[in-house]
């Protein structure tokens, strides 16, 4: 059988629904495609891939999306560096920083924060390597900067900036029970439950009364016992 093809960005890890994919179409082999941030939306627009998980947006003219969660966005500094030492940053603790602003950038930026650095990095793991060199920060979601973690750097999320979110999309043209089952493990629904598919107690066709069947008429109703008048004591 041709395997069932979803491709993922990086930082995002389709493992636990692949394992529920086995689990419940064993017979159906699922291949993970691990494509570049900006390479999901046109493997499945041109066929390459049927589905994909990754960042929106994407063009709803075309793809589904189905949001799945949102991401935390951190920022990415030296250990040594003294913003390190708190817990939690506010955009104003960066505004006289420089930040790295890679091609690949999965926020959606009104205005690039800190101060802009001439040199873009083509991607998020090149921005990693000018922070450890001590060129810059780098503001991306927290599951990037865990899959490029070095011992040398560090990462606190940030309040008041942009976050990503996590989306299922497959092609607008393209409905079948492999997609519905992929919704449904995505979502955590169980093996029972399906988006759009009858339930096997919905399917059994309605009975209606059969006007020739004899119908057993109920039992008469029991009349109570008269009760017995008293004995009068003299």
């Amino acid at each position: 059988m041709t395997p069932f093809r979803l491709a993922f960005v990086p930082g995002v890890t389709p493992s636990k629904w692949a394992r529920v994919w086995v689990e419940r179409k064993p017979g159906h082999p699922l291949e993970l495609l691990r494509t570049e941030a900006g390479a999901a939306e046109p493997a499945v627009r041109d066929g390459e891939a049927d589905a994909a998980l990754l960042r929106l947006p994407v063009d709803r003219e075309v793809l589904h999306a189905i949001p799945l969660y949102t991401e935390v966005t951190v920022a990415v500094l030296p250990k040594d560096h003294f913003l390190a030492a708190a817990d939690e940053l506010a955009l104003a603790d960066i505004a006289d920083e420089l930040v790295l602003h890679p091609h690949d950038d999965t926020l959606d930026w009104p205005h690039p924060p800190g101060k802009p650095v001439e040199h873009r990095p083509d991607t998020v793991a090149d921005a990693v390597e000018l922070v450890a060199a001590g060129l810059g920060l780098l503001l991306v979601p927290q599951s990037l900067a865990r899959l490029h973690h070095r011992r040398d750097l560090t990462y606190r999320p940030v309040e008041g900036v942009p976050q990503s979110q996590v989306a299922l999309s497959w092609p607008r043209s393209t409905e079948s029970d492999d997609i519905e089952d992929l919704i449904g493990i995505v979502r955590g629904r169980t093996e029972n439950s399906s988006r759009g598919r009858q339930t096997a107690q919905a399917a059994k066709p309605d009975r209606k009364p059969d006007p020739k069947r004899k119908r057993t008429p109920p039992p008469p109703a029991k009349r109570p016992k008269p009760k017995r008048p008293k004995p009068k004591r003299r």
